[in-house]
């Protein structure tokens, strides 16, 4: 990749993003919010169902995406050791503090995954979209947790963000976007809104 398409790939990846996200339903979003509000922030900040405090502790909740990472939605705090027991050695954090003040924040996590002797790592996306230095950390972290013979656990508030930060990952390291597409698609989550940027990123052209 030449320097100038690299600058011009880093300069729009958070613009792109952003108009990407605002196509993204999570995967229990009603067609609409019922309020005024950024589109990813309004998908993001829907009530939970009646079931979600039951199904918060269920392990089950981890979605492979590969044999060495997982994505969830917020987990809790007993997922931590959950986690722990299925051989996961980082819990990456792609939720902004805040976004849910009842849901555990990240210095909670943090703290749990301490104990449990799991690495911890924040990535937060936010409804600004991804960024080039988003990416690179997500490539640091996943190299970092696979160099360790470890498995990963990404978060958010559905699994979305950390399935398309993590597509955007290997995208910059030459994976094939199809192949993403297909590995998302068949975790539940659709890569269609960022295709044209991971072809970009990955400089294929399928």
């Amino acid at each position: 990749m030449n320097r100038s398409l690299a600058i011009s790939l880093s300069s729009s990846l958070a613009l792109v993003a952003t108009l990407a996200l605002s196509g993204c339903k999570d995967r229990n979003q009603s067609e609409r919010s019922p309020v005024q509000m950024p589109p990813i922030l309004a998908s993001l900040s829907a009530a939970p169902s009646a079931s979600a405090p039951i199904a918060m502790k269920d392990q089950s909740m981890f979605t492979p995406l590969t044999d060495t990472i997982q994505v969830s939605p917020q987990i809790s705090l007993d997922q931590v050791a959950a986690a722990k027991a299925q051989g996961v050695t980082m819990i990456i954090n792609n939720r902004p503090d805040g976004e849910d003040p009842s849901a555990p924040q990240g210095d909670e996590i943090a703290a749990a995954a301490a104990a449990a002797g799991i690495d911890y790592v924040a990535i937060p996306i936010t409804h600004a979209g991804f960024s080039a230095p988003q990416v690179d950390a997500m490539i640091a972290a996943l190299g970092k947790a696979e160099g360790d013979g470890g498995k990963v656990l990404a978060y958010c508030r559905s699994g979305t963000r950390s399935t398309l930060l993590w597509s955007l990952a290997r995208a910059k390291q030459g994976a094939s976007p199809a192949e993403l597409s297909d590995v998302a698609s068949s975790a539940g989550y659709d890569l269609t809104p960022i295709r044209p940027m991971l072809d970009a990123l990955s400089g294929r052209t399928e």
